[in-house]
């Protein structure tokens, strides 16, 4: 991954390739056209306090996102200016929101694909903005060549377009000896490094990660950061009496597994329980998907992907909670001895579920899951899931659905999710689309209402939380994949959506901030 480095050098002296700075659209209140955001004044001085018109000259305006550059001036050791806009100037004394900074740190990172280093004069009102601008510098270098000729030996984050990832980025105004300042720095490396390993498992074509290999993926992980792993394969499973993971594995020659993965702090009083639906691939079964809807299905277990890269990096910044992760994982393939639309599975917790559809698994090994984490009586459990296409409908490509039993809690992750830059939005359970999934044979069927679906699998889960145990539901079927091309710090493919957010409910929770 890119190297950061906090610095105190001013621009011009700095050997780098290139130097970001940041540009704005003028307030209405404070002046009109371009404006060069703080952090550069010593590169705008060098172009004799005119660089914003010079800028405005080659066609910048500001906008977020866009990517301008021009040679350095005379005395300066990097020979590259890269002027990235920030959207709007913030009205009166504010700073700049720390998405937006995250956002411009990401896209200065891909623009720099293959430079060894770069300064990043970007403003940095308060340690939280230097916390936003790594992550987004790391997130947004992110690449996944691995599989191409020119990056096999680059490793997963191998090299973008025949180039590699920037080396480093040194962000000016950073104290290198200030404690707060190096923990922003920490934290942002922890969880970046993690959240893209989560992309990189997204990423991975099944041919290479079913639930086998990446149990084995997690077990190693476990070792290297103190984590306890336990793996229930399909021996396990079957003698535990988990028959929504068995039932939706049944048709792969790839089994099926349960990996728990425990995470503990000498000194927690709380404890997180977080569940991910960890479909390998997903075809649909014998309720096969049409042509056009199996290309992407390689990511149906980017929940799994976010619960395992949580609580490895819960463990990396020594939380003071205990976090238990819980990876639902299985094949959904269709075969002669796959599930079939109307039987009927005893599932982990004793009820037994009517299956009409065989594409509608997620739920089902999420159900087993879910009950045994209950069974443990977290303070809350939260689950991960590119559950339905409902939700995709609902809420479109970059924003994931929150559902719970508790709406102080949907609150909360909604307020967290908003924190660290993941777009959300609380959903509700309305009862009266429970009765659609009443069953003339089992407890109940897998299947409702089609219209509300992804409200309809979200009542589902909740059958399957303990009594009197807080949980939340993230359908992040929309963001998990971007298919589109790469925006701000997210790439295109698999973007490890919800790590974040899971991250910091591990974090308010140790800090006695959430329930």
């Amino acid at each position: 991954m890119t190297a950061l480095t906090l610095s105190t050098a001013a621009a011009p002296g700095l050997r780098a390739d290139a130097i970001v700075i940041g540009v704005a659209k003028g307030a209405a209140s404070k002046s009109a056209g371009l404006v060069v955001a703080p952090g550069a004044e010593a590169v705008d001085k060098a172009y004799d306090g005119r660089l914003a018109g010079v800028l405005e000259t080659l066609g910048a305006s500001g906008a977020e996102g866009e990517v301008t550059k021009l040679p350095a001036p005379a005395g300066f050791k990097a020979p590259l200016v890269l002027a990235v806009g920030l959207g709007a100037e913030p009205e009166k004394d504010a700073d700049y929101d720390a998405e937006v900074l995250r956002k411009a740190g990401g896209v200065a990172a891909r623009a720099l694909a293959g430079s060894k280093k770069a300064a990043f004069a970007l403003p940095l009102g308060d340690v939280g903005d230097i916390g936003a601008v790594a992550e987004g510098v790391l997130l947004g270098a992110y690449a996944f060549d691995v599989y191409k000729e020119n990056g096999k030996d680059s490793g997963a984050q191998g090299k973008k377009n025949g180039k590699a990832p920037l080396a480093e980025a040194a962000l000016l105004g950073g104290k290198p000896r200030d404690k707060e300042h190096k923990a922003a720095i920490e934290r942002a490396t922890a969880v970046s490094e993690e959240l893209n390993r989560a992309r990189d498992l997204i990423n991975t074509p099944p041919n290479d990660l079913n639930p086998e290999s990446f149990a084995a993926i997690a077990t190693a992980a476990g070792k290297e950061h103190g984590i306890k792993v336990q793996v229930l394969d399909e021996k396990a499973l079957t003698k535990g009496g988990y028959g929504g993971i068995l039932g939706v594995g049944s048709g792969s020659e790839a089994g099926p597994r349960l990996v728990k993965l425990t995470y503990t702090h000498s000194k927690a009083s709380k404890h997180l329980a977080l569940v991910g639906k960890g479909i390998t691939y997903d075809s649909g079964g014998i309720s096969l998907k049409p042509a056009g809807h199996n290309e992407t299905m390689k990511c149906d277990m980017s929940g799994a992907a976010a619960v395992f890269a949580a609580v490895v990096a819960a463990a990396r910044l020594g939380l003071q909670v205990n976090v238990t992760g819980w990876l639902a994982l299985a094949e959904n393939m269709p075969s002669g001895s796959a599930v079939r639309p109307g039987d009927v599975l005893r599932m982990f917790s004793g009820k037994t579920v009517e299956v009409l559809n065989t594409d509608a698994e997620g739920r089902l090994v999420l159900a087993d899951a879910l009950w045994a984490a209950s069974q443990e009586k977290p303070d809350a459990i939260v689950d991960v899931a590119t559950l339905t296409g409902a939700m995709v409908l609902a809420l479109g490509s970059r924003t994931f659905g929150v559902m719970a039993n508790d709406d102080a809690f949907r609150s909360a992750i909604v307020e967290a999710a908003e924190e660290v830059g993941e777009p959300s939005w609380p959903m509700p359970l309305p009862e009266h689309l429970r009765k659609g999934m009443d069953s003339p044979t089992a407890d109940i069927a897998n299947m409702g209402e089609r219209m509300g679906g992804g409200l309809v699998a979200g009542l589902f889960l909740r059958e399957f939380v303990g009594e009197g145990i807080t949980w939340a539901h993230l359908d992040i079927a929309g963001p998990a994949f971007n298919e589109g091309g790469p925006f701000g710090y997210t790439p295109k493919g698999g973007t490890g959506s919800a790590v974040r957010t899971l991250v910091r409910l591990a974090e308010l929770t140790a800090a006695g901030d959430l329930g």
